[in-house]
């Protein structure tokens, strides 16, 4: 009798101790941060916050409207901003026929491309190309003025207001790890050699003109209006050189997390750091349009990227380095001399 008892004592307490693991792993489930000691990992894949849809959870009334605009804008932004819309008088603003997301990926939502989830909540912020602190409006029309390679859109335009609106609707509610998630590029690990565009021809090849075509004008979609499904990467219709993605490492980041498109993802590259960062360079080899007053850019000089490919810059290496590298000897200059710390 007495092992009868002692058995059904430790199947209780086994039973208790289950249902204590269970719950424990259900409250790790639903919680905003899993506890590291637990062994779960807090990043986006498994938080309660989700991306929202654009056709389901859109505010009520006008703000809603000017949501659905600013997706559009995003999209398809030469027929709503660009050389293809009806009333050029109003709405010409873009220069050329690239959409928001051929850069900002999947509308401004896929993570390592520059995504737009929780951007507006970091303006203002400094930057340096300007010198000052900048609001959301003035990065919006760097953009502007740079990859698409057109004028700024005056700030209380319908335009400017609609990607306002789509930004602040894609950044509420979202907890911060996930923002830095989502946030910028990922890093590279910067080649000691000046990048090799012949090695980065024969990446390009292999990886990148099955869909941007061996001349490197993209992929029109069917509806020309609406712009590229794949953007040329050099020639009148690509970003001008005042653009982030015409510094070398820059581009190389993108590349790396996303592309080849469809393939690449920030946590899964296909690419090594030395492909992206040689093809990085083959890309931005080529002619493209010339970004009037470029030498105004980073008033303080020091602050100036290592790859920017213009001058002036505060140092004696020459335009070819700053374009191409090898960039440890400058990032170690800018180190020793202003202890300012470079990563691009």
């Amino acid at each position: 009798m007495d092992f009868l008892k002692l058995i059904k004592m430790t199947t209780g307490a086994m039973l208790g101790v289950l249902l204590i693991v269970i719950t424990l792993f259900m409250a790790v489930l639903l919680i905003d941060e899993a506890p590291q000691w637990l062994g779960f990992s807090s990043t986006y894949e498994n938080r309660i916050w989700s991306l929202p849809d654009i056709e389901t959870n859109l505010p009520e009334g006008q703000k809603g409207k000017q949501v659905k605009f600013g997706f559009l804008l995003a999209t398809e932004s030469p027929k709503w901003m660009g050389p293809q819309v009806i009333n050029k008088d109003e709405r010409l603003y873009a220069g050329n026929n690239l959409t928001c997301q051929n850069c900002h990926l999947e509308a401004g939502t896929k993570p390592g491309s520059g995504s737009w989830v929780g951007v507006t909540n970091r303006f203002p912020q400094f930057r340096g190309r300007e010198n000052k602190i900048g609001t959301i409006e003035e990065r919006i029309n760097g953009c502007m003025e740079r990859s698409m390679n057109g004028e700024a859109l005056p700030e209380d335009s319908e335009q400017m207001q609609a990607l306002v609106a789509y930004m602040e609707w894609l950044s509420e509610d979202v907890p911060a790890d996930t923002v830095d998630w989502y946030k910028g590029f990922v890093s590279i690990k910067i080649p000691t050699v000046k990048a090799d565009t012949i090695f980065g021809k024969q990446v390009y090849i292999n990886e990148c003109q099955v869909c941007h075509g061996e001349d490197g004008q993209g992929t029109k979609l069917t509806d020309e209006r609406k712009g590229y499904q794949y953007p040329p990467l050099w020639g009148d219709d690509s970003f001008n050189h005042g653009a982030g993605m015409h510094r070398v490492l820059t581009a190389a980041q993108f590349i790396k997390a996303n592309m080849p498109h469809l393939i690449a993802t920030k946590e899964n590259p296909k690419l090594t750091d030395e492909e992206a960062f040689h093809v990085a360079a083959y890309i931005n080899s080529f002619d493209r349009p010339l970004k009037p007053e470029a030498d105004k850019d980073f008033p303080d000089l020091k602050l100036k990227p290592v790859s920017t490919s213009y001058g002036p810059w505060d140092d004696s290496f020459s335009a070819e380095q700053h374009q191409f590298g090898p960039f440890p000897p400058i990032i170690q200059y800018y180190d020793s001399v202003y202890q300012i710390k470079k990563t691009k």
